[in-house]
């Protein structure tokens, strides 16, 4: 197992690399500069061009992606000592925001988007898991057509009616909750001082509600489908045959292999929401990473729009070799040596 990790993840430098291949390219293919527009404004020619000098973007493609990898000194032979490279975890200045780096904007964005995205996949993940058990073992029963109704109706409302909708019920109406932000106070604690603990799971939860119901419901109904396959296998029928209570033939034979299929989708799922969730961010204004991923292509922000697209990629890397790892020990058939 140790060699096949490292083997992994000597073969994400090469993939990272043609992320940032690719994503170099296709952004500047796209029309229009990151210095067209100030505002609705267009800039005087001469102050784009001072721009563009500025950021070298009037140096030759291979150039700036040489500089964007390993430094402007290197790929100048030391006659312009500017940013330090990819080499270095260094991501460069933002266009748009330019009293900031692209570093400064994802240490700002990415707690806060993390801290989001793990909590909606505890609250989806989990009762998913256990709803869509419930569902599995009693079959065609109440229990099983409710678990399925909630999971198609999870599925089929959109963040964007739940979110506001949340935020009409429990924060407008009720003052349960505030209305937005991370870190607000809630109506009804104003003139209160709330502790850190309070504060953040008051502001956390309909954020997390909103992201975490379309997740729970696709994690409940492939549970339930794997589940239902597993469980006619000739090794659970024999598992029962020889006595074994049904607490153990579902827990240590049936579940395990059910849940292989719900692990594979949980990678690209867990790595998605960690990165941010740009609906959910947007309508709760939470200052995550989310919005950057968007709004930085409309702004042909080329540093922000690699810097967060490679992040992504790491993430996508790590959630898939966590997956495989956990292949292994859900299914002892599986080996990597």
């Amino acid at each position: 197992m140790t060699k096949y990790i490292i083997r992994r993840i000597i073969w994400a430098i090469p993939v990272l690399f043609m992320v940032a291949l690719v994503t170099f390219v296709l952004i500047r293919a796209v029309p229009g500069g990151p210095f067209d527009f100030a505002g609705d404004k267009a800039l005087p020619p001469s102050v784009v061009k001072n721009l563009e000098a500025k950021y070298h973007l009037d140096w030759p493609v291979w150039q700036q992606f040489c500089a964007y990898l390993l430094g402007d000194k290197i790929c100048t032979l030391g006659k312009v000592d500017g940013g330090k490279g990819l080499i270095q975890f260094d991501l460069g200045p933002s266009y748009r925001y330019r009293a900031r780096t692209v570093n400064e904007i994802i240490a700002s964005g990415l707690p806060i988007s993390a801290q989001l995205g793990l909590l909606a996949m505890a609250l989806g993940v989990i009762p998913g898991i256990l709803l869509g058990i419930f569902a599995a073992l009693k079959q065609n029963s109440l229990v099983d057509y409710t678990a399925t109704f909630l999971a198609i109706l999870g599925a089929s409302i959109s963040n964007v009616v739940l979110g506001p909708f949340l935020i009409w019920i429990f924060a407008l109406e009720l003052n349960w909750f505030p209305v937005a932000r991370w870190g607000a106070t809630p109506p009804f604690l104003l003139g209160f001082i709330p502790t850190p603990t309070v504060k953040f799971w008051l502001h956390a939860a309909l954020p997390t509600i909103t992201l975490s119901s379309g997740l729970s419901a696709r994690i409940a109904r492939l549970t339930r489908a794997s589940l239902l396959q597993v469980i006619r296998e000739d090794y659970i029928r024999t598992a029962r045959a020889k006595g074994l209570r049904e607490r153990a033939v579902i827990l240590r034979h049936a579940l395990k292999n059910s849940l292989i299929p719900v692990v594979t989708v949980l990678g690209p799922m867990f790595a998605a929401v960690l990165t941010g969730t740009f609906v959910v961010e947007q309508l709760f204004a939470i200052p995550g990473l989310g919005r950057h991923f968007v709004t930085s292509v409309g702004n042909r922000d080329y540093p922000v729009v690699l810097g967060t697209t490679l992040l992504y990629g790491v993430a996508i890397v790590i959630a898939n070799l966590s997956v495989d790892i956990i292949y292994a020990w859900l299914d002892p058939r599986i080996r990597y040596e």
